[in-house]
């Protein structure tokens, strides 16, 4: 099929994913693969792996390994399988996804330290640093670098810094950020990285990925409290069967991943998707704010990810009207998530463009509540 005949999506998905994706992405999808081919495992997964490694600019102390379900089945897997048994996890929070890392902990068994920072403050690095210095026990250190409840941007390289200075396992959970911002994974000291195929590379729903130093992943056999999410069993197949899953393989999902590292790559890389992602937050910024619309967070705080606004203080103002008049006109938007203010979200990700962002100005200012 040309992608020229594919029907174009009804409205772009503004969301932190899944995303709006390129005809092209899609089109791959219409052929079936075998999972034992070695035009699969070799042609598509293995390279898939060693561009991930790429991407995290990271070396070959680095290895990746794919993992079926969303994005928070491949953290459960990390959590559940990168602790020992005498392990002790610290969660540093400020959302809704940071409190889902401790549930997830929590529900596992495992040890687990909270610092909630709140919805709209960094992590505190003072407390961090105490804390490390007066618990032995803390055996890793988990955070979340794009918090999409506000769209606060966490600084990975800072905590980095604190946490392996403390020789501590350090994991990021990178579901919106990996992709669509440079990140040295090495450089900053990060263990285990986490992200989602139908994120910032800009493919479809259907598995996650783990780029894990070599180093601390082989150091894990034994450790997984599940059998599916077992992330050294996970790797340790892909790396003998040199691209084979354990079990079942979301095959047209990652054939879609493929060909959206391609468009990635077309694009100039993750600096230049970064560049039209900042772009798309800028315009989208500065057209709300001459609509008298604001921003939850501070520029310095906030990624260009997914934004959060302030509801309009207009008495005619109702999230649900606003939602459908949008949606009518071509643009989905977010409901907020934050539970100290009335807010909105919107994403600024995927297949989406600065002029995309000056039509949605376009409609808000036609929309409902002026």
């Amino acid at each position: 099929m040309n992608p020229k005949d594919i029907p174009d999506n009804p409205y772009l998905l503004l969301t932190p994913g899944p995303l709006s994706t390129s005809k092209t992405v899609k089109e791959v999808m219409l052929r079936d693969w075998c999972t034992w081919d070695d035009d699969y495992n070799l042609g598509v997964v293995q390279k898939i792996r060693t561009k991930l490694i790429q991407l995290a600019s990271c070396s070959e102390a680095y290895t990746s390994v794919l993992m079926q379900g969303s994005g928070t089945f491949s953290v459960e897997a990390t959590i559940g399988s990168v602790l020992p048994s005498h392990g002790k996890l610290l969660v540093l929070a400020n959302g809704a996804y940071g409190k889902r890392l401790a549930q997830i902990s929590n529900r596992l068994n495992i040890e687990t330290v909270v610092h909630d920072s709140g919805e709209v403050n960094h992590p505190d690095m003072e407390l961090l640093e105490s804390t490390l210095q007066q618990d032995q026990g803390i055996t890793h250190v988990v955070v979340v670098h794009c918090e999409t409840t506000t769209g606060m941007l966490n600084p990975i390289e800072k905590i980095g810094r604190v946490v392996k200075s403390h020789n501590k396992i350090f994991i990021v959970d990178a579901m919106s950020s990996f992709g669509g911002i440079p990140i040295d994974v090495e450089k900053i000291g990060i263990d285990f990285i986490i992200s989602s195929a139908n994120k910032c590379i800009q493919g479809v729903p259907g598995f996650g990925f783990i780029i894990a130093k070599k180093e601390a992943l082989e150091k894990t056999k034994g450790f997984a409290r599940s059998l599916a999410l077992d992330l050294y069993d996970q790797w340790k197949t892909m790396e003998d069967g040199h691209g084979k899953w354990r079990y079942t393989s979301p095959t047209h999902t990652v054939r879609a991943f493929m060909q959206a590292i391609h468009e990635l790559e077309e694009e100039g890389g993750i600096e230049k998707r970064y560049e039209r992602y900042q772009e798309n937050h800028s315009v989208l910024v500065e057209g709300m704010k001459k609509l008298g619309i604001t921003c939850l967070l501070p520029e310095s705080l906030q990624s260009p990810f997914i934004t959060s606004f302030y509801n309009p203080s207009s008495g005619k103002y109702d999230f649900k009207e606003f939602y459908e008049r949008l949606k009518s006109k071509g643009f989905v938007i977010y409901p907020g998530k934050v539970s100290v203010a009335d807010t909105f979200r919107i994403g600024n990700i995927g297949h989406v463009f600065p002029d995309d962002m000056h039509k949605l100005i376009k409609q808000i200012e036609e929309s409902v509540f002026w």
